[in-house]
């Protein structure tokens, strides 16, 4: 009974997830509207769309205040990462191919080569840095900055982008939001209705719905991290297992939503992107503040032998999917339909490997001590 109200749970924290999303998706369009193709995509969608993975992190290291917490929130970032990187290009593609919009998508390589190198760069710092028994403030301190110099690069090698037309569009997207009342809108999730008002879009109301939809995101994160506990306690399973499938997935849903509207616009370097940049902030910022935070307000954190080696072990997985995914991505001109089913298989098979770990298959352990000694040979390298 606890198990299926934890599900229940988990579904309605994805539902409003996905409604919130929703609101966020148009405010933040409107705020990067002068941003080039593929910037917009990697920077304010991918921040905006990864709020859940953020929320996520600090709500595990805060609720539960201990090892469990951190690594909640390193089974979040990381399971996320893998969706994103795996199950969002994977659904761009067949978007665009089931709505006839294109037999294959084109993406720029260089939009691949920028992310996607950044990417493993970020996933390499994280496992060097993360290697003693003992995290301090300053772990979190430095996957910040690496965000930071990574977002200062897109800022600077950014071309500007003459927006005329974006009146327009939202005019058309907003025609039925001056019929919805304020508190119908409030209860229906319907946030674009109460924010944005007779189709007028500005700079001041996008900001509001921006914060708003970010807030009940948060909340609805807070109510997905109680139902992993609860999930992990009733089956005595580690919490890492339940983050790493269930919340990262839950907490993917922005980024899947915006990654599909882009793909319907043709925008592809942006739908790729915000996947791509959604990763890199989700292990250079999602997971830095919540550390840095933890660590200022309740000192360091001792990360116990069977949790370190655990989150060891899920980080070498992590980057040795990044890099196939990323010669996925990178080889051959166009990506289609083959490309979809390798990147789902590739999903699939980590999905396996985190349910045989939890259930201690003899299979997973054998993979679990080869992930070990690769974690040993990088760190002692």
């Amino acid at each position: 009974m606890q198990i299926l109200l934890a599900l229940a749970l988990i579904l309605i924290s994805c539902l409003i997830i996905w409604k919130a999303s929703d609101g966020f998706e148009v405010a933040s369009e409107y705020l990067g509207r002068n941003m080039s193709e593929g910037v917009r995509g990697a920077t304010i969608n991918a921040i905006g769309s990864s709020m859940p993975e953020l929320f996520t992190t600090i709500f595990f290291l805060l609720y539960l205040t201990d090892t469990d917490g951190f690594s909640g929130g390193i089974g979040t970032t990381a399971g996320s990462a893998i969706f994103n990187g795996m199950i969002i290009p994977a659904v761009v593609i067949f978007v665009v191919l089931l709505s006839g919009i294109a037999k294959s998508i084109n993406v720029s390589k260089k939009v691949i080569l920028r992310d996607g190198l950044f990417l493993i760069g970020a996933e390499l710092i994280l496992i060097f840095l993360i290697s003693g028994t003992t995290l301090q403030w300053w772990h979190g301190f430095i996957l910040m900055l690496t965000y930071g110099v990574y977002m200062t690069y897109m800022l600077m090698s950014m071309k500007k982008v003459d927006s005329n037309e974006e009146d327009e569009e939202d005019d058309d997207d907003n025609d039925d939001n001056s019929e919805v009342g304020v508190i119908k809108g409030l209860l229906t999730l319907n946030l674009e209705a109460v924010f944005i008002r007779n189709n007028k879009i500005s700079s001041s109301n996008s900001w509001a719905l921006l914060l708003f939809s970010m807030a009940v995101i948060g909340s609805a994160c807070l109510l997905l991290v109680f139902s992993c506990e609860m999930i992990g306690t009733a089956l005595g399973i580690h919490i890492m297992f339940i983050s790493v499938v269930l919340a990262s997935a839950a907490t993917s849903v922005p980024d899947t939503i915006i990654s599909m509207r882009d793909a319907k616009k043709g925008n592809y370097n942006d739908a790729i992107a915000n996947a791509l940049g959604s990763n890199i902030f989700d292990i250079c910022f999602a997971l830095g503040f919540p550390l840095f935070l933890y660590c200022i307000i309740y000192g360091p954190i001792n990360m116990d032998p069977e949790t370190l080696a655990h989150t060891s072990q899920l980080r070498i997985l992590l980057l040795i999917f990044t890099i196939l995914a990323f010669f996925i991505y990178f080889v051959g001109s166009k990506m289609g339909r083959s490309k979809a089913f390798m990147l789902i298989g590739i999903y699939l098979l980590f999905t396996s490997y985190i349910v045989g770990t939890s259930l201690e298959a003899e299979w997973a352990i054998t993979i679990t001590d080869y992930l070990q000694s690769v974690y040993e040979f990088i760190k002692g390298g």
